[in-house]
């Protein structure tokens, strides 16, 4: 079988056993990384294609005339030209789940280190502040409890769930928005119902027509002033000028980003200004502790093996 991984060092740092995958597919080429221009020569004579993030438009789909089989190390599948896919007859499947453990823990971390502030609390617990405090105590940055406020989400997924599970276990509320491009149902909010209410608004949905720019100017202005958002899911959901002018003027209260809408942020990005306040922004790291990621291509390995039994296992095309 002719297979390659275009962008293997994107899912392991070295750390992870990849004999998996190579059982599935005897010969795989694990390339660690694949530029632009080598794409379509890599994919020349595949059958299979493994990738996370590189894109496969049309003309690289129709420039690979044996392809059978693009198999996502991800959940999202925006990089892939599903219509050409189809319409070529090349089946596409993606991985779900896989790190929902390590982005709930994100998710939190983010949302725990903005309420409590713990990053300006240790700052002055070494830098003098606490050692020249008159009380036991320094007093800096205000701290809320969670319990009686209402989380909101937009994404009712596994992922979408696991992370307001622990939102219910702080004693919040979950209330969950009805997602643009979705049917709507009764028992939840529309977005501009639930964002005047909510203390937190955590994204976990997909990134299409419906949903791009779903968080812009006047969407943060419908939020409470003491409101946090959390992006875990993708950049292009949030309007990142309107975000940053939002933190900065003080009219929203926090905002933890682990996504951009260009990655890595080569061109700039409005968020990377250090002077934005109450701002957790972190480089796509969510999703990476290690058993996620060895969870990630033991689940390709699996849907490889599926197509060619013929199954559907993971199959979105």
């Amino acid at each position: 079988m002719n297979a390659v991984f275009l962008d293997y060092d994107t899912v392991s740092y070295g750390d992870l056993d990849s004999s998996k995958l190579t059982a599935a597919m005897p010969g795989l080429r694990l390339y660690q990384a694949t530029a632009a221009a080598e794409i379509s020569a890599r994919i020349l004579d595949a059958e299979v294609v493994l990738l996370n993030k590189l894109r496969l438009d049309r003309e690289r789909l129709e420039s690979a005339p044996r392809l059978r089989l693009v198999a996502l190390a991800a959940t999202g599948t925006d990089n892939v030209d599903l219509a050409a896919a189809r319409a070529r007859g090349i089946a596409v499947c993606n991985v779900r789940g896989y790190c929902t453990p390590s982005v709930v823990q994100h998710v939190w971390a983010m949302i725990l280190g903005l309420t409590q502030h713990v990053a300006e609390y240790r700052r002055l617990a070494v830098d003098g502040s606490w050692a020249g405090s008159a009380q036991f105590t320094v007093h800096a940055q205000p701290i809320r409890e969670l319990a009686g406020r209402t989380f909101g989400i937009v994404g009712w997924g596994e992922l979408g769930r696991a992370v307001a599970g622990i939102a219910e276990g702080f004693g919040m509320r979950v209330k969950v928005a009805n997602r643009p491009g979705s049917p709507r149902q009764a028992d939840r909010l529309d977005l501009r119902e639930l964002l005047p209410i909510a203390y937190i608004l955590s994204l976990n949905c997909p990134l299409n027509d419906a949903t791009a720019s779903l968080i812009g100017a006047a969407e943060l202005a419908l939020m409470k002033p003491d409101a946090l958002l959390i992006n875990t899911a993708r950049g292009g959901l949030v309007d990142g000028a309107a975000l940053a002018a939002a933190l900065k003027s003080g009219r929203l209260g926090g905002a933890g980003i682990d996504v951009l809408p260009l990655e890595p942020p080569i061109d700039g990005d409005p968020l990377l200004d250090p002077a934005i306040p109450n701002l957790t922004l972190t480089p796509h790291v969510a999703w990476a502790a290690r058993e996620s990621r060895q969870r990630c291509i033991d689940m390709i390995a699996a849907n490889v093996r599926d197509f060619f039994a013929g199954g559907r296992l993971g199959r979105v095309v």
